[in-house]
């Protein structure tokens, strides 16, 4: 009999032996790239040996009823006392599973040793063709005694798996897709290359600076794949320093590709623009939730690379978030873990490795050590302000000693003190504005959006700024070009913002206000000031101020930090007082250092299941906030906004869109719509639950954003 695996749109059949095969080259491939070739195969062998039944066919011919297939391929592999493999055939549509108890579970529990007790119960295997005796005969795995490290090998060989999936199919049922194309590293090295050689004549003592972090990162490409830190001082170049590590380290050892990990959405793009600049637009992947790509009719051959690649992440330069990043280490849904197989053998950037939150920082940390540890990629954590992450890293990379790429980094941060620091205790916000107002460039930052609001509003308008997360994306970028602009021209410009600022916003300030956060957050901040080093350090004052009200929540223990950090009067930008502020902010920390139990879970097992992989993955999120987005029918975002509510959807309607949308917290959304400010998902359907549109546009000024507090009942409907 003829087993078939699909059938394309104009008819043609793909027997089932193709597709395992097929599938198990491209499955191999991926999985040898951490030594789990023979591993790799028999996945591919066997995901679908359970289409070769009377029922799978009747389903496939004749639109039958739904068919298991994953169990009996899994049952196989379980016999082969391949157990990883076993979970992977199992959930390659559903997700993976939770392993269980193979003592207590009971045939058809979801768990993965439930699904095996029903196959065997149900005699899957023995229903399937001939294609079920053709499994290659490995040997038995051997057992494993550190599940944290099962749990890790099992979600990068499912990776392998379901991209390989994927791909085999894709080929049947649309031959060329358009994927690849690319150019390789040591053309990309070239291009990098040729773009620093204008950096080579320094004309001032920074540059000069700049170009010896440079250099010396360049030699380091030749160090061994490992763990390394690159503590550059703000203002030092690291982005294009670090980047030229990545690719000379990639060349020297044969390398995939380079990942560069972000923290915030709001400096991602700014980043990629740097790299498709440097190194050609069709090299680099901006992948990130403002950034999902159409493949409707009509898309450019470029954008259809791009939304293939951001599927498996196959482009040699990606950039993402490390939201994006690290839920995928965590998922269980093929769709989330099919890149993760290209994260082996590869370059990883930690950009402002500091921002890593602390209620994750343990799975955070546990997961990039794993990368290094079992996979052969080398990690870079780079930041201005290197938190202390050694022990951690020690725990879960034993095999890996942390090493720093520019070791001059006392004398570094020497030379490029540029700042004084001053201490001016509480300051009422009159008072604050008062001292705001007699500078003629000044940059205030704040805790809260709801504080720089306040403090914006007692500035005179003339020459006076706001930013905040509050504004849409497209008037921050617009307001943040003319800062910069009348910052370079000599012009009035007192601005007031939130931490948004900070991190990857090139500006330079004479003066700057901080009120107290952490340390971090500080020297971030101190790094708008005298960013050129233009001036005399004791003329760019960064003025370190607490307000009456006390800081939000989120930023009280990093607070208390600071002030053990600095007790004494000890200098905020020194190296020592920036690791006593850390390992003091770990110590308040406390357990809440893995919030869910996400690595004693896996470690451990829970309530006797172990490798819970289904359970972590609805547990473990990035960022924990309940949030929605709001629309705001400004500009060009009304007219996008009129086609969402004609039902008119796609992937490119909401990647525009998301430069007219403001994120709320869930206390402030429902304010809203119980003032009426919103149309939701019951006024226009094309909408999800966790978005909505502003419907009263009083509540949105274009210099302040949103109003978080709308007055019950007098919102305007549009």
């Amino acid at each position: 009999m003829d087993y078939y695996a699909h059938i394309s749109d104009d008819g043609r059949r793909q027997m089932i032996a193709e597709h395992l095969s097929g599938t198990a080259a491209l499955c191999r491939s991926f999985a040898g790239e951490f030594g789990a070739e023979a591993e790799g195969e028999l996945m591919g062998l066997a995901h679908d040996i359970g289409k070769c039944t009377d029922g799978f066919q009747k389903r496939l011919l004749e639109g039958g009823p739904i068919v298991d297939h994953a169990t009996a391929g899994a049952v196989a592999c379980a016999r082969l006392f391949r157990t990883c493999a076993a979970a992977c055939v199992a959930g390659h549509h559903s997700g993976l599973p939770d392993f269980g108890n193979p003592r207590t579970d009971q045939a058809g529990d979801a768990t993965l040793y439930g699904r095996l007790k029903k196959g065997l119960e149900e005699r899957y295997l023995d229903r399937c063709g001939e294609c079920g005796a053709a499994l290659p005969q490995i040997p038995p795995e051997t057992p494993e005694r550190d599940l944290w490290k099962l749990s890790f090998r099992t979600r990068m060989l499912y990776s392998c798996l379901v991209d390989a999936d994927f791909l085999d199919t894709e080929r049947f049922m649309n031959g060329e897709p358009g994927r690849g194309g690319y150019d390789d590293l040591p053309t990309l090295l070239k291009r990098l290359e040729a773009y620093i050689a204008l950096w080579q004549n320094p004309k001032t003592e920074l540059n000069h600076l700049r170009c010896k972090m440079l250099n010396t990162c360049i030699d380091a490409g030749c160090k061994p794949k490992g763990i390394y830190t690159l503590t550059v001082p703000t203002g030092g170049g690291k982005t294009v320093t670090s980047l030229a590590f990545a690719l000379h380290h990639a060349v020297t050892h044969g390398m995939k590709r380079v990942i560069y990990i972000i923290p915030y959405t709001s400096i991602i793009e700014q980043n990629a623009e740097v790299f498709r600049n440097i190194l050609g637009s069709g090299n680099v992947l901006e992948h990130h939730s403002g950034m999902e790509f159409d493949l409707s009719d009509g898309a450019s051959p470029e954008e259809i690379r791009r939304a293939l690649a951001s599927e498996n992440w196959d482009m040699p330069v990606v950039v993402t978030t490390a939201a994006r990043f690290f839920d995928s280490l965590y998922a269980n849904r093929s769709s989330k873990c099919r890149k993760l197989h290209n994260l082996a053998n590869s370059v990883i950037i930690f950009d402002e490795a500091q921002m890593l939150p602390l209620c994750h920082l343990r799975p955070c940390v546990a997961a990039m050590a794993s990368l290094a540890e079992y996979v052969d990629s080398t990690l870079v954590l780079c930041t201005a302000t290197q938190p202390s992450l050694s022990d951690l890293l020690r725990t879960y990379a034993p095999g890996h000693t942390v090493m720093e790429l520019c070791p001059q980094t006392e004398e570094i941060y020497d030379r490029f003190h540029r700042v004084t620091f001053r201490q001016a205790g509480i300051l009422e916000d009159d008072a604050l504005t008062e001292r705001l107002s007699n500078h003629r460039q000044v940059l205030c930052v704040v805790n809260s959006r709801r504080a720089a609001q306040q403090i914006f509003d007692r500035l005179p308008k003339e020459g006076c700024f706001h930013l905040s997360t509050l504004m849409i994306p497209t008037q921050r970028q617009a307001i943040l070009e003319e800062i910069r602009q009348r910052l370079k021209d000599g012009e009035p410009c007192r601005v007031v913002s939130t931490s948004l600022i900070e991190a990857g916003v090139d500006v330079d300030f004479p003066t700057v206000y901080r009120e107290l956060a952490g340390l971090d957050s500080i020297l971030q901040a101190a790094g708008r000031c005298n960013r050129e080093g233009k001036r005399a350090a004791d003329e760019s004052i960064v003025t370190v101020f607490e307000r009456t009200e006390l800081p939000p929540l989120l930023f009280r223990t990093a607070v208390g930090a600071t002030r053990h950090a600095l007790d004494g009067g000890r200098d905020p930008a020194a190296q020592e007082t920036m690791q006593r502020y850390f390992r003091e902010l770990r110590t308040l920390s406390g357990e809440t250092l893995d919030k869910y139990g996400v690595v004693k879970a896996f470690e451990m097992g829970i309530g006797g299941c172990s490798l819970p992989l289904r359970t972590v993955a609805e547990h473990f999120h990035f960022i924990d906030e309940n949030t929605y987005t709001v629309y705001v029918p400004v500009g060009e975002g009304a007219a996008l906004i009129e086609q969402l509510r004609e039902g008119k959807c796609s992937k490119s309607l909401y990647r525009k869109l998301g430069r007219y949308a403001v994120s709320v917290y869930d206390q402030h959304f429902k304010a809203l719509y119980a003032a009426g400010a919103l149309l939701t998902a019951r006024d226009v359907p094309a909408l999800d639950e966790d978005s909505a549109i502003l419907a009263d546009l009083t509540l949105y000024d274009e210099r302040t954003g949103l109003t978080l507090e709308p007055e019950m009942g007098k919102a305007l409907m549009i």
